[in-house]
């Protein structure tokens, strides 16, 4: 059986408060039609002042998700780790993970984008120590035991439902990146195909003799649309995937690697590309062995085409990708 994600951030460049609403009550409604039919995980994501609306607040929108369904996990992929308060993070987690009992998963990265450590107040510059001090909290915070933080002995309630601790992945395509999960003995989760870092994390962890894992993403990842007829789609929704593309190439600096990067500019490069695809019932089918991320309201895509998409995976590909 693939494993399958729906993938949400909730960006519409065109969006009004009233269809914005609307886009996030679908969301929800998707979700729970996603639980019902066996998808995998529900995953979604953290960027701050982006004029398209994308997603700010992944934790009140994964509560909305875990309260919606009672199956499918919630993956945070992934939270901007050094923009958050550790102690409240710390909480809003364990609570997360009891509305879910265990369901909740998140990733931990730094970022990338030093406008949105400029924008909430965050020196950039210490983002790696900040980094390095979240997940010591995490992490104590966790035990429901009192524990030393920046001069004071405190302890933090709830306790979580999950044990040892809430999943926590640390995120990444840098050595640094790999060190810091090695060290607090926490599985990697690399942001592209790379061998050479997850070799890097596995001696680094048999140097500190930690626990953990990597979780490496497929050499090709691409976001996937459901429709039964591919050329219609592109010629009407291609501008959706074109905006979320060059949105997010126009984000990532030199040395940043992404499984899902693209350099197009229009949307026949975008197309050619292959890091967004449109495809059948059919050629999903195909494509299962190497799991499958549907990603049905991409880029502003109008509501009644994201649940055809998802109805698709739902009722023409996953029963058959079961048997």
């Amino acid at each position: 059986m693939a494993f399958t994600v729906v993938r949400f951030n909730l960006a519409d460049p065109a969006a009004t408060p009233k269809t914005l609403a609307a886009r996030y009550r679908a969301a929800l409604e998707m979700a729970a039609y996603a639980d019902g039919h066996g998808v995998d995980t529900v995953q979604t994501e953290e960027h701050h002042g982006a004029g398209d609306n994308w997603l700010p607040s992944p934790l009140t929108f994964a509560g909305a998700v875990l309260g919606a369904t009672r199956r499918i996990a919630v993956t945070i992929s992934a939270i901007i780790g050094p923009l958050h308060d550790p102690l409240r993070l710390a909480e809003d987690l364990a609570v997360l993970d009891l509305i879910g009992e265990g369901r909740l998963v998140t990733v931990a990265g730094i970022g990338y984008r030093p406008r949105e450590y400029e924008q909430l107040g965050v020196d950039w510059t210490r983002r790696g120590a900040l980094q390095d001090e979240l997940l010591e909290t995490l992490l104590a915070a966790w035990t429901g035991e009192s524990f030393r933080y920046r001069g004071r002995t405190v302890r933090v309630t709830p306790r979580p439902y999950s044990r040892p601790h809430p999943t926590l992945l640390v995120g990444g395509s840098s050595r640094a990146a790999a060190r810091r999960a090695a060290r607090f003995g926490l599985p990697f989760f690399p942001s592209a195909h790379l061998p050479e870092l997850e070799a890097y994390y596995e001696e680094r962890r048999a140097e500190y003799g930690t626990g953990g894992f990597c979780m490496m993403p497929a050499e090709k990842t691409p976001l996937l649309h459901l429709s039964q007829d591919p050329d219609r789609a592109w010629a009407l929704y291609g501008k959706h995937f074109l905006h979320e593309a060059r949105t997010y190439a126009s984000w990532q600096s030199h040395g940043i690697r992404s499984a899902v990067r693209s350099s197009a500019t229009t949307v026949e490069e975008l197309r050619g590309e292959g890091v967004y695809r449109i495809v059948t019932p059919d050629e999903c089918v195909g494509l299962g062995a190497a799991g499958l991320v549907l990603h049905p309201l991409c880029g502003g895509m109008p509501l009644d085409e994201g649940r055809r998409s998802l109805r698709l995976l739902c009722e023409r590909v996953l029963p058959r990708l079961t048997r």
